[in-house]
Order: structure tokens, then C-alpha cells, then sequence
């Protein structure tokens, strides 16, 4: 089953997670750092991460696309680009242990957000939803995600509901200004009677979830 509706045009979102072996990670990042703009060169960085918390030696990177005409063209440059294919991908290959990637859409009610301010954390969190899409569960996860915005507490950065990958599946992404900022909001949105009622209707439809806190790379547009 498709996930169901999305905005109305044909930009995508391409999420890329890898997991770096855990003696590699800081020489990964060193390279990511140092020839990353060879990469945007071809197409628009969403953001780039590393977990802090939730998981371990893992990044996340998330790439715009207009459609896939123009991801099968960047593709394609990007296999016959030397300076890219010698410099990076040859050293970095060896450096990761897995790779997975997923394509998916914004959800039709929000628009790709940004932070207030520079340096602060990221909250990924995934939720896998009963099967069905967003004509069955859209409306209560609209609710509940809308619940925990009006806390103020937590800034909505997007959110994605896949179109490759395992189906039914909703990413959120969230700012904060520190991990500990985050803590004190979560405990006042938990002792909130809207966002408790508006979670315990969506619960209904959610088969898993899991979160991670996300620290911005150098390279990364989203900081």
C-alpha cells in the first residue's frame, strides 16, 4: 500500500543513512568535511548528520530532487565526476559498514522548515504506522504532531512519509537547542492534556517508533 496523498508537485526527498565502522567514524567525517562541496556541486544538501544518541557511528544525509529525471541525470554525472569518485568515494567506501536509502515525500500540511538560530540538536524520529496510509492514520498523526507545536517548546523542521523504503513509515525531524532544552520540553508536553489526548488517539495506528538525536556537520545547510 502507497502511503498515500502528498504535496502537489514532484519534489522528493532522497534519505540516505549510513552506518560508518565504529574505529572510521571520526576519519569519515574528516573526509565529509573536507570534499563534501564536491558533491553539492551537483545537487541541493538538505542536511548531514551524525547520531549522538539513539544509535552509533550512523549519519544521515537528505538530498532535494525536482523529480527523478533530474536524480537519474545527478546520478549519472556524479559516476563519471574523477575528482568526486578518486577523492572521496574510493576512500570512503571502505570506511562504511552498510548503506540504505529511501525516497519520500513532505507531508501535504508542511513545508520543509529551518532553525532559528545556528547550533542547536536534532531530533529524528521514525515512526512505522499500521498499514493503510495517511487516509487512515493522517488525520490523528496530523493532530499529534500539531499537539506538541503548540507547546513551543520543540521547532518543526518536516516531515516525510516514504515512497521507497518500508512503506508507511513517517519521519519528523525537530530542533532544539540543546539536549537538555529538549528534556525540560518533552516533560511539559507529557504533563499537557492536549498533546496527551491528541497521542493517545494517533497511538492507535503506530506499530513502532524510534528516535535520535542528531548533531549537524560542518557541510550541513541545516546547522
Amino acid at each position: 500500500l502507497a502511503t498515500g496523498p502528498r504535496q502537489n508537485n514532484s519534489v522528493f526527498y532522497e534519505i540516505r543513512t549510513y552506518d560508518i565502522k565504529p574505529s572510521k567514524m571520526k576519519e569519515f567525517v574528516e573526509m565529509v568535511n573536507k570534499y563534501f562541496h564536491l558533491r553539492t556541486a551537483h545537487s541541493e544538501l538538505v542536511g548531514f548528520w551524525s547520531a549522538e544518541l539513539g544509535a552509533m557511528n550512523k549519519v544521515v544525509h537528505v538530498w532535494k530532487y525536482e523529480n527523478f529525471a533530474q536524480r537519474t541525470a545527478v546520478r549519472h554525472a556524479l559516476a563519471n565526476d574523477n575528482d568526486w569518485q578518486g577523492k572521496f568515494i574510493s576512500a570512503a567506501l571502505p570506511l562504511m559498514e552498510k548503506q540504505h536509502n529511501e525516497v519520500a515525500y513532505l507531508v501535504p500540511w508542511c513545508q520543509l522548515g529551518k532553525p532559528p538560530k545556528e547550533g542547536g540538536v536534532y531530533e529524528w524520529v521514525t515512526f512505522q504506522m499500521k498499514p493503510g496510509g495517511p487516509a487512515l492514520w493522517g488525520e490523528a498523526f496530523q493532530a499529534a504532531i500539531s499537539a506538541h507545536i503548540n507547546t513551543g517548546y520543540t521547532k518543526l523542521i518536516g516531515v516525510f512519509h516514504t515512497e521507497y523504503g518500508l512503506l508507511n513509515t513517517v519521519h519528523v525531524i525537530w530542533w532544539n537547542e540543546s539536549p537538555d532544552h529538549r528534556a525540560a520540553g518533552r516533560h511539559s508536553a507529557h504533563e499537557d492534556a492536549r498533546v496527551v489526548a491528541a497521542v493517545r488517539d494517533s497511538v492507535r495506528f503506530l506499530e513502532s517508533q524510534k528516535n535520535m538525536l542528531l548533531i549537524p556537520l560542518q557541510c550541513s545547510p541545516l546547522k
